[in-house]
């Protein structure tokens, strides 16, 4: 956390979760039909924030079909 607000400081913990040494990580879940974009997270800048468990995705994306990720995956 880099702030001067107690108030933020007191309300982390409902977007984060506290770990050791004072760290935040993002109460986040990441979901995806495809893992290329999921890759894309792991290789970025921010690959550290994220907890690798909180990935989840299938093997073979939609194609950007909203109807075939519906109906069949």
């Amino acid at each position: 956390y880099n702030g001067s607000s107690d108030l933020q400081l007191e309300r982390m913990n409902v977007y984060f979760n506290e770990a050791s040494g004072n760290k935040y990580v993002p109460r986040a879940v990441l979901v995806d039909l495809e893992p290329g974009t999921m890759d894309a997270v792991r290789a970025g800048p921010f690959c550290q924030l994220f907890r690798p468990d909180n990935f989840i995705f299938g093997q073979s994306g939609a194609g950007n079909n909203w109807a075939k990720g519906h109906y069949s995956e």
